[in-house]
């Protein structure tokens, strides 16, 4: 009689504990490392919107907590973190940054029952391969077919007669950005003259720069980071070459400039219509602004993520995996970046990419064309 009393209160108290609990979830990417920059952006975009959201009275009436891991844009360790993660108990990942951190940890997000959409993953194989087909796996950027269609047919019609060099850092994203650029360039009916690998997180591009002087080149297309990119677009100005840079998404970080200086002026590249200037994303951009934090690339990308998940699972009544999925599958969220909702594959349904050009220090977006 005393054990059956006892377990009905040890029932009633789990009870109770479980109408407190919290609900846990997280956000992942390179917070230490080369890239950063973009971690810092993640983090402040998630930060912000748990603060918001729980302000607003939570998720299920529950409070939401971040947890915040650090894969420094290298596979094995985002492994690592996607383990710790299923360790803590969290049901949402706001991540990862790059797409060679993404793809690997998907398969563990998957097993373990977490919802995954991810701020910036770009490349294609993220979401056509997803370890569970019938969702799981989001992502609420653009994918690499889509960003290099606009600039390999952008270089083809721009500069029909200018020696194009396409170069990559062999990561999964700056390798794929850099093949689809090529491929929707050829496909425009302008050759690549030169294409070729480099190391990344190198300080010295000399040889590389003194092989393009060489050949001549005048369009440079990089695959790859703004660290990167910076430091060649400093040497070829040493070197007195007058290129003109190209390149995707991952130079949305003031840091390009920081490591550029006046080499980064006229710098093109692609990204997605800019979210800080959207009505919906003005209040919060104006919050961080205020509060001394970034706004730039990835922030609203990092915030409508959970929106997009939070609102899933008002609408399935349960943060429960399956459950959650469905709703992402069928519903529309309001989010920073606007309406958006998720195809079969689980990419995002909003506008493409468009070309930005870095002057004065900032990137906004190309007025004329080239």
């Amino acid at each position: 009689m005393k054990k059956a009393f006892l377990a009905g209160v040890a029932m009633s108290f789990a009870m109770t504990s479980a109408a407190w609990a919290d609900i846990t979830i997280a956000t992942a990417g390179p917070m230490t490392g080369q890239y950063a920059s973009f971690g810092e952006q993640m983090r402040t975009g998630a930060e912000q919107a748990v603060a918001d959201i729980n302000e607003a009275g939570g998720v299920l009436g529950e409070k939401l907590v971040l947890e915040v891991g650090d894969d420094a844009c290298d596979p094995k360790q985002a492994v690592a973190v996607a383990n710790q993660m299923a360790g803590k108990g969290v049901v949402f990942m706001a991540g990862h940054f790059c797409s060679g951190s993404s793809i690997p940890a998907s398969a563990v997000y998957a097993e373990e029952g977490i919802v995954q959409i991810s701020p910036a993953s770009t490349n294609p194989k993220f979401t056509d391969e997803r370890p569970n087909p019938d969702g799981g796996t989001y992502r609420v950027c653009g994918r690499d077919d889509q960003q290099g269609e606009v600039a390999g047919q952008f270089i083809a019609k721009n500069y029909p007669d200018t020696k194009v060099a396409i170069i990559h850092d062999k990561t999964a994203y700056g390798k794929g950005l850099a093949d689809e650029t090529m491929a929707a360039m050829e496909a425009a009916g302008k050759k690549a003259d030169m294409y070729e690998a480099y190391t990344a997180g190198e300080k010295d591009y000399t040889a590389l720069v003194s092989k393009l002087k060489q050949e001549g080149i005048g369009v440079l297309y990089v695959g790859g980071y703004h660290t990167e990119a910076g430091l060649m677009a400093r040497q070829m100005k040493d070197q007195g070459m007058d290129v003109q840079l190209i390149s995707g998404d991952a130079l949305v970080t003031d840091e390009y400039w920081a490591i550029t200086g006046d080499a980064g002026e006229g710098t093109l590249m692609t990204f997605s219509p800019d979210p800080r200037k959207s009505e919906a994303a003005a209040p919060i951009v104006k919050k961080l602004e205020d509060a001394g934090k970034p706004t730039e690339g990835y922030v609203m990308y990092t915030y409508a993520a959970i929106q997009a998940w939070a609102q899933a699972a008002e609408k399935a009544g349960s943060a429960e995996y399956d459950a959650v999925n469905e709703a992402l599958n069928t519903g529309t969220f309001d989010t920073v970046l606007g309406e958006l909702s998720f195809d079969d594959k689980g990419d995002v349904t909003l506008p493409g990419y468009v070309f930005y050009e870095w002057k004065d220090g900032k990137y906004d977006y190309l007025n004329a064309e080239k």
